[in-house]
């Protein structure tokens, strides 16, 4: 049986009628998360999560027809199952299972098996079928336990403090900011650029705790910002935002950090290796789990992790996409090494 299919316009379910995060115009589009390589302008319907929703009218418009479900809540679409369960991407995320006459496929979006305290953590979910993400697909890239990666962020922090530093964390607006937040908490007053505020609020509307933060003016004085604690997006890298933070210690957080040899700073003076992607440990053991007869690899290290993958017995292959072209983490790897 062929319950997706994988077209010019996005993964389409033809039983359903509908698409899972299309990079072109259709008439329903299930969204797996709020990411724009996931979520695009110009479908007549949405549907995903209760915490994506406010997103999609934060980034795409406040004027398009969503509907939201809560994880694992069923509902019939022209006669297939469809239901939402945690990804543990960032807030929000989902994997869309899809059921008909008893073959289950489920299409992953992007996902990691850690669980960072803010988003819902990822849940197994066994299918015949699953479509997996590859961003950090390689043996090299192994990912420090969630706490110990955040005592490494607080020690940073405590250390600029006690020299005087602002200490400045460069994360994407939309997942890494937010975990960066939730790992400082209670070590200084926490500011974020308009753009992560902004995303803050679409996640207050829906009932997310995040800690206490302000938004400052980078358009007037900053120099209330010694010593305290700064996120902004990996846009401003080296910008005139960062010059203008008095005495700043920059610092980057993304997966990319993980190979030294690759660490292309620019002018940061420190990296973290946080990503809201799984590791290869991470995406073995998901799909492993899922105990999938198939699964297609679509953005990220393709060819290499679909080939193992059939090496160690599980039927693999690569699926061409738009996913990763705008992803965060690519946005990242850009703005890093360039």
């Amino acid at each position: 049986m062929k319950l997706i299919t994988f077209t010019n316009k996005g993964i389409y379910c033809p039983q359903g009628k509908f698409y899972i995060d299309p990079w072109r115009p259709v008439d329903l589009a299930v969204i797996t998360h709020g990411h724009a390589d996931h979520a695009r302008w110009g479908m007549k319907k949405y549907l995903c999560h209760h915490f994506t929703k406010p997103i999609l009218y934060k980034r795409i418009s406040e004027d398009i027809e969503c509907q939201s479900v809560e994880y694992g809540e069923v509902i019939n679409i022209n006669g297939v199952k469809v239901s939402l369960h945690p990804a543990g991407h960032i807030i929000g995320s989902a994997q869309i299972r899809l059921e008909y006459k008893g073959y289950v496929s489920v299409i992953s979006g992007d996902y990691k098996v850690q669980d960072d305290g803010l988003s819902t953590p990822f849940e197994l979910v066994r299918c015949n079928e699953f479509v997996t993400e590859s961003t950090f697909g390689l043996p090299i890239y192994n990912w420090l336990e969630i706490d110990d990666l955040n005592k490494k962020l607080q020690s940073w922090v405590l250390r600029n403090k006690e020299n005087q530093k602002t200490s400045v964390f460069i994360g994407y607006s939309l997942g890494k900011a937010q975990r960066i937040m939730k790992a400082v908490e209670g070590l200084g007053k926490i500011h974020v650029h308009y753009s992560i505020g902004k995303l803050n609020e679409a996640f207050e509307t829906v009932g997310i705790d995040l800690p206490d933060y302000e938004i400052p003016d980078f358009r007037e004085s900053v120099k209330h910002l010694q010593d305290e604690i700064v996120i902004v997006p990996p846009a401003l890298l080296d910008s005139n935002v960062i010059k203008k933070i008095p005495n700043a210690a920059t610092a980057i957080c993304s997966g990319w950090m993980q190979v030294r040899g690759a660490r292309r700073w620019r002018s940061a003076d420190a990296g973290f290796a946080m990503s809201d992607h799984a590791d290869w440990k991470g995406l073995l053991q998901a799909i492993k789990a899922t105990e999938a007869e198939l699964v297609h690899v679509t953005h990220g290290q393709t060819e290499v992790f679909s080939k193992y993958l059939n090496e160690i017995g599980i039927k693999s292959d690569v699926v061409e996409t738009l996913y990763g072209d705008d992803d965060e983490e690519e946005k990242e790897k850009e703005v890093i090494e360039n």
